[in-house]
């Protein structure tokens, strides 16, 4: 019997799920590549050590970008060697795989994303949309004709979407997450303390400080980076406001896209939202007071989803289980999101 492998093909992360066994591997979306001989170098968290520190020859690149493919041929061998370092090299035995993508997807990003996952050793490929396998993965019944809402922060891309008997009424994809967060802060420290940091670092300060509503005690962190005025090694000392300051445009997107989301609801699924409320998903989900921050702007109550950067992978997984039905095209009315 074919192995079923559940895939969040993340911007920041690879998360694969295998049926009866949970989440097996959680990876960066890096590869490292000999530019010389196009030579994998390293893929994972190898190559994300490898981000920033390489010789000219080699270089870490991510092949997904806002959460869709960027660079087919490298995406196609990351995948590859996550489904073989997960299932094996058998040749008879392919694994058939469901893959998320983010709800905005065009349908020649869609087509790129089954093309790779099936040249990556797949006897089969789905396709999910991310805020219907998040909401599966946080445990709501998504079956029901009551609505629920998700927004799904991610690496790349925030999903915000409404759901009612199993499918999307209305979302939007916003190209504005964990990446935006990043690049805002990098641009905040050129700007107010003329320091050149890099992707890890910025990250770093993301984890350590990040700030969407006033904390209650002040949190401070160095920061190592290069002097833009004579180009030599420099330490200062950051605080939670400061990033707080930084990461108010790329928030200020979502809390709109949120807005707008909910002004194109039904009024009977507003209803419902009211209710049951709105649940965050996604790695961008731990950033500090962001439930605050949209409970503020919505005027309703927001909760983090529990092991909210896995709630895609387990939704993938779970919906692994339809996946007989699909191929005999009896897929019935509560089946819909596939």
């Amino acid at each position: 019997m074919a192995t079923e492998v559940g895939i969040d093909l993340g911007t920041a992360n690879v998360l694969v799920y295998i049926k009866g066994k949970g989440i097996v591997l959680e990876e960066p979306s890096v590869v490292a590549i000999n530019q010389d001989t196009d030579e994998i170098l390293a893929v994972g968290e190898e190559a994300r050590q490898m981000l920033g520190r390489t010789p000219g020859n080699i270089v870490a690149v991510k092949p997904l970008r806002d959460g869709v493919v960027s660079d087919y041929d490298i995406t196609e061998k990351m995948l590859k060697y996550f489904i073989r370092k997960v299932c094996g090299s058998g040749r008879f035995f392919k694994p058939r795989i469901m893959v998320c993508v983010p709800s905005g997807v065009t349908e020649v990003e869609k087509r790129a994303v089954r093309e790779a996952a099936t040249q990556a050793g797949g006897k089969s490929v789905f396709l999910i949309e991310e805020p219907v396998a998040a909401a599966i993965g946080a445990g709501l019944d998504i079956a029901k004709p009551d609505g629920v809402m998700v927004i799904d922060i991610g690496g790349g891309t925030t999903d915000v979407a409404v759901i009612a008997l199993g499918g999307i009424v209305t979302s939007e994809s916003v190209k504005v997450a964990g990446d935006k967060f990043d690049e805002a802060i990098e641009t905040y420290m050129r700007r107010n303390h003329k320091l050149y940091i890099g992707e890890r670092t910025s990250e770093e300060l993301k984890k350590k400080l990040g700030t969407a509503s006033p904390r209650e005690h002040s949190v401070t962190a160095e920061c190592r980076g290069r002097d833009m005025v004579n180009g030599l090694p420099r330490v200062v000392e950051v605080t939670s406001e400061e990033i707080m300051e930084a990461l108010e445009e790329p928030l200020y997107a979502i809390t709109e896209a949120v807005h707008r989301v909910l002004e194109s609801t039904p009024p009977e699924l507003a209803a419902d939202i009211t209710n049951s409320g709105i649940v965050l998903t996604g790695g961008g989900a731990y950033l500090y007071g962001l439930d605050t921050l949209i409970a503020r702007h919505t005027g309703m109550e927001v909760r983090v989803a529990e092991n909210p950067e896995q709630c895609v992978a387990i939704g993938t997984g779970k919906a692994l289980g339809v996946i007989e039905s699909i191929e005999n095209n009896k897929l019935n009315a509560k089946e819909p999101y596939l």
